[in-house]
């Protein structure tokens, strides 16, 4: 396993240790992706599996925040959630501030840009859309891990937060 795999799992560790916190996206319950592995160790007691719907994913996450759990959403790669904007910009991001701090969800939803390397998988599996979603989140931070040596400080910041989290792993 390498350096930053095994410090991804430790971070998926950590937020299993959080109360309330359930882990829902693809391939969370069943191998099929590189994100798969660093939930090894987290109970499955804690994860909910689902099918490729990521508005849906992302509205589903809103409501379990909202009933006090911690969703970590997980989308494999930063392109599919781009098919979630409509929930993450104009619903999870702005809840706080159009309900006048009545609701606060917290939802820290994890991605990844796709790796170029060994195959490329092609440009809609592959885009950088950091700049883009911080344009966009008036209310969500964004991090973006581009060395081992971010995973958990970002993953630890999002934990200690009073707000929404997007943390995109850029590490290939």
């Amino acid at each position: 396993m390498l350096h930053s795999d095994k410090l991804l799992n430790q971070a998926m560790l950590m937020l299993a240790a959080q109360a309330g916190a359930i882990f829902v996206g693809q391939n969370v319950c069943y191998d099929g992706n590189v994100m798969y592995k660093s939930l090894e160790g987290v109970p499955m007691s804690q994860r909910r599996e689902l099918p490729v719907a990521e508005e849906l994913q992302m509205g589903i996450c809103t409501g379990l925040a909202l009933q006090g759990f911690l969703p970590i959403s997980i989308y494999p790669r930063i392109d599919f959630l781009i098919l979630a904007m409509n929930q993450l910009v104009n619903h999870l991001d702005k809840m706080a501030f159009m309900s006048r701090g009545q609701f606060r969800p917290k939802v820290i939803i994890r991605t990844k840009i796709g790796s170029k390397r060994p195959l490329n998988a092609g440009p809609q599996h592959t885009q950088d859309h950091c700049e883009a979603l911080r344009a966009m989140l008036k209310h969500t931070e964004v991090y973006k891990i581009t060395s081992p040596d971010q995973i958990l400080p970002s993953y630890e910041e999002a934990i200690a937060a009073n707000y929404s989290s997007v943390i995109i792993e850029a590490l290939d």
